[in-house]
């Protein structure tokens, strides 16, 4: 690998001195190094914003949690470039390596020793009298819910242009296997394995409890329509992404390019939940 980029955590100092002991330890391999602003306030290195950024690397590493690998991979869908996530929030599903184990990590990846893994993301489209207001790509989950009034919406579900249900409930979460941990899991879905090629469908507290999670193929075009909301309902993209919604709006969401995250050859998924969920069975 020649040319490697970096982005911080927002207003992480952590995040900014590990990305200066980064920086200067790529460089004194001879290693490219591009950054994401505001980094180059603080490093002496080529910055570029990171909707750029996919098309001019090798390699991202992502200093922060789980958000900011979010925020990094939905402008990385489809370009085939490799994510490695160093984790300095809390659980860090995504974001695997500890701080503490930045450089060995670094020296295993440029040396080979690593695995990619493949996550697919969500397209997402919200139509309003059959006009595209707004568009969005999700790595993690695509949430439609109520926004800042007590009240149910109603909605429909459909799949292959097919009535699935129609709900009233606090909300829906369709989530990708990656964002099968997050959101989803709080609101009773199932944990995805990351090979499986399916979008999981999550009611948020429904009215009528008969209404439980699914499935469905993840090539299966969703659409979403509002039928009533006393007040604007919300659509979010990975918790990052917030959008209003009308009566009468359809939001289709079907699968989209992938991003590939880099994991050690000896990490293995099964691992990673027995340490990130506290189940038993931990190795010692």
């Amino acid at each position: 690998m020649q040319t490697i980029g970096i982005i911080a955590k927002h207003q992480d100092e952590r995040a900014f001195e590990a990305a200066c002991e980064l920086h200067a330890w790529l460089e004194a391999r001879d290693i490219k190094v591009i950054v994401v602003n505001p980094l180059a306030e603080m490093i002496a290195a080529p910055s570029m914003p990171l909707h750029e950024i996919a098309q001019h690397v090798e390699l991202m590493v992502v200093l922060g949690g789980d958000g900011t690998l979010l925020q990094t991979g939905r402008c990385f869908v489809g370009s085939n470039v490799p994510i490695l996530g160093i984790n300095l929030g809390r659980l860090g599903f995504l974001t695997d390596t500890p701080l503490g184990s930045m450089l060995d990590v670094m020296q295993e990846v440029l040396a080979g020793q690593f695995k990619i893994k493949h996550h697919f993301a969500l397209q997402v489209e919200v139509l309003r009298d059959h006009q595209t207001i707004n568009k969005g790509i999700a790595m993690n989950d695509v949430v439609l819910q109520r926004n800042d009034h007590p009240r149910m919406i109603e909605f429909e579900m459909y799949a292959r242009e097919q009535l699935v249900f129609r709900l009233r409930a606090d909300g829906l979460v369709l989530a990708t296997p990656a964002g099968s941990t997050a959101y989803a899991l709080s609101a009773g879905g199932a944990i995805l394995h990351p090979e499986i090629d399916a979008i999981s469908v999550v009611p948020i507290c429904p009215h009528t409890v008969s209404n439980r999670p699914i499935m469905l193929p993840a090539n299966d075009m969703i659409e979403l329509r509002l039928l009533d909301s006393p007040a604007h309902a919300a659509l979010n993209l990975d918790g990052q992404v917030h959008s209003t919604l009308a009566k009468g709006d359809r939001v289709c969401v079907q699968k989209a390019g992938t991003i590939n995250l880099v994991y050690l050859a000896h990490w293995h998924y099964f691992d990673m939940l027995r340490s990130k969920l506290g189940w038993s069975g931990l190795n010692t």
